[in-house]
C-alpha cells in the first residue's frame, strides 16, 4: 500500500474545501420567496371567503319566516323528483 498516493488524494480534497465567503457572494446565495400576482389574488380570495358567512341570510330568512307562519309549501312532485334524483346519484357511485 502506498501512503504517498493517499496523501496526494487527501491534499486534493482539502484544497477544495470552501473558505470564507465575502459578503457580496453571501448576498447572492440567499433563498428568496417571490409570490406571483396569481398567488396574491388567491390569498385575497381566501381571506374574503374566510370573512364571509356560510349562510346567505337573504335566502334563508324568507324561508324560515314562511315555515314559522305555516305558509311554506313544497310541491309533492318536486320533492319526489329530487328524492329520486339523489337516490340515483348515490347508486351511480
Amino acid at each position: 500500500m502506498r501512503i504517498e498516493a493517499y496523501n496526494a488524494v487527501s491534499q486534493i480534497y482539502q484544497a477544495q474545501k470552501p473558505g470564507k465567503v465575502n459578503k457580496a457572494q453571501a448576498a447572492y446565495g440567499r433563498d428568496q420567496v417571490h409570490i406571483s400576482s396569481i398567488g396574491k389574488d388567491i390569498q385575497t380570495v381566501k381571506a374574503a371567503v374566510a370573512n364571509t358567512s356560510d349562510i346567505r341570510k337573504e335566502i334563508t330568512e324568507p324561508i324560515k319566516a314562511a315555515i314559522a307562519n305555516g305558509t311554506y309549501n313544497v310541491s309533492n312532485d318536486d320533492f319526489a323528483s329530487k328524492l329520486i334524483a339523489k337516490y340515483e346519484e348515490k347508486l351511480s357511485f
